[in-house]
């Protein structure tokens, strides 16, 4: 994780790459907070999260929430997006 938050290259990934990267870290029960803390603020900075599907975000939600990685602005950004 610390060589995807070295690289400052959030903005490359995918909507599915960036779910499946916090999903896979939650899947092995392994907390990174630096990388969930770049991830959030990553999505917070888009201008919509349209190219998110429903699977991208619930993955998204799923990994924060099974890291206890809590974000109550991305958990709010997400349901506002799934609601629109």
């Amino acid at each position: 994780a610390d060589h995807i938050i070295a690289l400052d290259n959030l903005h490359l990934f995918k909507p599915q790459g960036l779910s499946n990267t916090v999903w896979a870290f939650a899947k092995e029960e392994e907390s990174h907070p630096h990388l969930f803390e770049r991830v959030a603020a990553h999505l917070l900075a888009l201008d919509n999260l349209h190219p998110f599907n429903a699977q991208s975000c619930s993955n998204t939600v799923w990994a924060f929430a099974k890291t206890e990685e809590s974000h109550p602005m991305l958990f709010k950004r997400v349901a506002d997006h799934i609601v629109e």
